[in-house]
């Protein structure tokens, strides 16, 4: 557990958690965040806004854009619509590298952005749009103070964000790999941790 409490005592030095990811504890049995990994694309004294990265729904991209009257020129047919979160879940966002000139985009950092209006969504249904996106159906919220309250409670880990996670490897596999940059084997910790 040294891995755990110099974590600890790292993430208590931070002031800002955007572009981090949280990573659901085993003993977060909450539906929408039960071993998930979600990304904090801003977090302020206001609250915190975050994209669950690694749950796919059952629908594809070119469904999606089928839905928008969108036509679709070179569309992988295979890219996954993901759950970003339980808040306005019929909202379309799109995560992407290359912040690129949207009409809307929140950047993340210099190269990281998340852009919900609809001309990222015609470039991508051309093959116009970023070659690294992640396409996600509504987002996780935070009210001021509430993400640090679930942090002190042990819900979450905290650990940069990395894009090879975000773009490459596999959804099933995000949970285990996020928690292991912080040097943490995250399926040996007790779903009990933190209760009497």
């Amino acid at each position: 557990m040294d891995s755990l409490n110099r974590y600890y005592i790292l993430m208590n030095k931070m002031s800002s958690l955007t572009n981090q990811f949280l990573i659901a504890m085993p003993s977060l049995e909450d539906n929408n965040f039960s071993r998930s990994v979600t990304l904090i694309c801003e977090h302020n004294e206001d609250g915190a806004l975050g994209i669950v990265v690694n749950r796919p729904t059952n629908l594809s991209l070119a469904e999606i854009f089928i839905q928008l009257d969108l036509e679709q020129k070179g569309i992988d047919e295979t890219d996954q619509v993901h759950f970003g979160g339980p808040v306005q879940s019929e909202r379309g966002l799109v995560l992407h590298e290359g912040i690129g000139s949207w009409e809307y985009t929140l950047s993340i950092t210099d190269n990281l952005g998340l852009t919900s209006s609809k001309d990222i969504l015609n470039a991508l249904a051309n093959g116009q749009g970023p070659r690294s996106f992640l396409f996600a159906l509504g987002y996780a919220g935070w009210s001021g103070g509430q993400l640090e309250a679930e942090i002190q409670e042990n819900s979450w880990l905290i650990v940069p964000a990395n894009r090879e996670i975000l773009f490459e490897t596999p959804v099933d596999q995000r949970w285990n790999k996020a928690a292991a940059m912080a040097g943490i084997d995250i399926t040996k910790i007790s779903s009990q941790i933190g209760h009497a």
